[in-house]
C-alpha cells in the first residue's frame, strides 16, 4: 500500500479532510503504545466490506516493528450493530471518537451497553457560546473528555456542572506535524525548487510581492465571500497599481451547495486588472500543501464559528502570521494574554474572548474581532452565536500585514520565525509529537481510573428545575 499520507478522502486516517488529518497523527503517533482499529468513515466508501492493514506502512513511518493498525471502510459514521460486532471481534479495551456529537447521537444511545465493558473516550470539539446544555447527555456518556481548545474544555465544565467530578477532563490541542508543514528558504535546493514550480501553477505564472492565503471548504460560517468583499476593499485601499502586485488565493471549491458560488461574488466585486483572486481546487497530498503555504505570505479564516481552524496551525508551522475572526479554537492559536501576562484561559467570568476582554496576542496574529453576535440555531442545536466579523475590520488587518510586508521586510520574516517558534514550543503542544503525548496521557489515565457502568442505577425523580446558561451572557 502507499504510504498513508498520499491517501484521499474524507473520515478515515488515510484521507485528507481535518478531522482525518488529525485522527491520522494521533494513530500514527501513539502506535507505539497502543494498537488501533479504525472504522473509516466516507460518505460512500469504495472499500467498504474490507479490512485493511497498514501495519507496514505504520511501522515504516514510526521506525517501530510491531504497530497493530487495521481499517474497516464504511459508509457515514456507523450503526449499533456495527460497533457491537467490532468489540465481539476486535476486543478493544475503549472506543473513542472525534467531532460533532450529533453525528454520535446512535453511539451515545447504547453507552450503558458499552461502558458496561470497556470506556468510552471523546475528543471533544465545541465552537462558541452559550454553554450547549443540550449536549449534557453526551458529555455525561462519555467517561474521559479531550478536548481541543480551551473553549471547548470551559464549555464542557459548565455544561457537565458537578457531573465533572466522574469524568477525565483534559486539553488537548491540534497538533500539526512539523516534519510536513515547515518553511522552505534558498538554501533548500529541491524544496525551494519544487516551490519555484508551485507558484508558477498556482499564481498562474505572475509574480506577485503579496499573497494571502484562505484554506478550507467553502461552507456559509466560514464567510469566504465576508473575506473576498474585505479583499475588494483593501485593493481599494492601496490602489490599483499596488493593488495588481497582491493575490488572494482561495484553496477550496468554487461551488458548493453548503456555501455559494464564489465566481460570482469574485465577478461581481473584484475586477480583472487589480484585485487578484485566484481559486485552487486541486485536492494536494501533503508535500504539495506545504508549498502552497510557502508561496503564500499570510493565511486568513475569518469563520463565524470556528472550532479550532487548522490551516492557521499549518501556516504558522510553514512561519507564516494569521488573520482570524477572534472565535472558537482561533483564539488559543492567536495566544491572547490575561491582565497577569499569562495566556489567556477561558473561566466561567469570561468564557470566551470574543468580546475583546483582552486585546494583547502573539505578534503572529492579526485578531478580526466579531463586530455582532447573532444567536442562531436549529432544532438539534437551539442556540450559538454567530461571531460575525465586518468586512471593514477585516480589510483593515490585511492591509496591516501588507504593509509590514512592504516597509519592514525583516520585520516580517520575524514575525513568521515567532509564529513557528510558538506553535512548536512545549507551552502551545500543537506539534503532532505533542498531540500523541497527551492523547496517551489520556487514555492511560482512563485505563487507570476507569471502572464498570454499573448495570441500572436509582434516580430520584424530583421537578425539572428551570434551565439557565451557566454564565454571563456579556463577559
Amino acid at each position: 500500500m502507499a504510504p498513508l499520507e498520499k491517501f484521499k478522502g474524507e473520515k478515515q486516517i488515510r484521507m485528507t479532510s481535518g478531522i482525518s488529518t488529525m485522527a491520522r497523527e494521533i494513530v500514527v503517533n501513539t502506535s507505539h503504545v497502543f494498537n488501533w482499529v479504525n472504522l473509516g468513515g466516507a460518505i460512500n466508501h469504495p472499500d467498504q466490506g474490507k479490512r485493511l492493514d497498514i501495519c507496514e506502512d505504520t511501522n515504516k513511518i514510526m521506525g517501530i516493528d510491531d504497530a497493530s493498525v487495521f481499517i474497516y471502510p464504511i459508509s457515514g459514521y456507523g450503526t449499533q450493530e456495527l460497533v457491537r460486532n467490532m468489540i465481539q471481534m476486535e476486543n478493544p479495551d475503549a472506543i473513542m471518537m472525534f467531532t460533532d456529537p450529533r453525528y454520535w447521537t446512535w453511539l451515545f444511545q447504547m453507552e450503558n451497553e458499552i461502558r458496561r465493558k470497556i470506556p468510552i473516550i471523546y475528543l471533544s470539539i465545541w465552537d462558541d457560546l452559550p454553554a450547549p446544555l443540550y449536549n449534557k447527555a453526551y458529555y455525561e456518556s462519555c467517561d474521559t473528555l479531550l478536548c481541543i481548545s480551551k473553549q471547548t474544555k470551559t464549555i464542557t465544565n459548565l455544561v457537565l456542572g458537578e457531573k465533572i467530578k466522574d469524568k477525565i477532563l483534559k486539553y488537548v490541542p491540534h497538533g500539526i506535524n512539523e516534519k510536513h508543514f515547515y518553511p522552505i528558504n534558498e538554501f533548500m535546493v529541491e524544496d525551494y525548487a519544487r516551490l519555484q514550480e508551485a507558484k508558477k501553477r498556482v499564481l498562474k505564472g505572475k509574480e506577485y510581492d503579496f499573497v494571502l492565503l484562505y484554506n478550507a471548504r467553502n461552507i456559509r460560517r466560514k464567510c469566504v465571500s465576508d473575506l473576498i468583499a474585505a479583499w475588494s476593499f483593501f485593493c481599494d485601499e492601496i490602489g490599483a497599481e499596488k493593488a495588481s502586485k497582491c493575490a488572494l488565493v482561495l484553496h477550496t471549491q468554487p461551488l458548493d451547495e453548503n456555501g455559494t458560488d464564489l465566481p460570482a461574488v469574485i465577478n461581481l466585486l473584484c475586477s480583472e486588472d487589480h484585485k487578484n483572486v485566484l481559486i485552487n481546487d486541486e485536492k494536494l497530498p501533503v508535500d504539495q500543501m506545504n508549498l502552497l503555504y510557502n508561496l503564500s505570505d499570510a493565511v486568513a479564516l475569518v469563520s463565524s464559528n470556528e472550532g479550532w481552524g487548522l490551516s492557521l496551525t499549518e501556516g504558522m508551522m510553514c512561519g507564516k502570521p494569521i488573520l482570524a475572526t477572534v472565535t472558537g479554537g482561533m483564539q488559543d492559536q492567536m495566544r491572547f494574554e490575561d491582565k497577569e501576562g499569562n495566556w489567556f484561559t477561558p473561566s466561567k467570568e469570561i468564557p470566551s474572548n470574543h468580546f475583546g476582554t483582552y486585546k494583547k496576542c502573539g505578534n503572529w496574529a492579526f485578531p478580526v474581532y466579531p463586530s455582532n453576535m447573532s444567536l442562531v440555531g436549529s432544532i438539534p442545536t437551539p442556540y450559538i452565536w454567530d461571531d460575525r466579523a465586518d468586512f471593514r475590520d477585516i480589510a483593515n488587518q490585511i492591509c496591516h500585514i501588507w504593509d509590514i510586508k512592504s516597509t519592514n521586510p525583516k520585520e516580517f520574516a520575524e514575525i513568521g520565525k515567532e509564529a513557528r517558534q510558538w506553535v512548536t514550543s512545549d507551552e502551545s503542544t500543537m506539534s503532532a509529537r505533542w498531540m500523541a503525548n497527551n492523547v496517551i496521557d489520556g487514555i492511560n489515565e482512563t485505563f487507570d481510573k476507569w471502572k464498570p457502568r454499573a448495570k441500572f442505577e436509582f434516580l430520584k425523580v424530583e421537578a425539572l428545575k428551570p434551565k439557565s446558561i451557566p454564565h454571563p451572557l456579556v463577559y
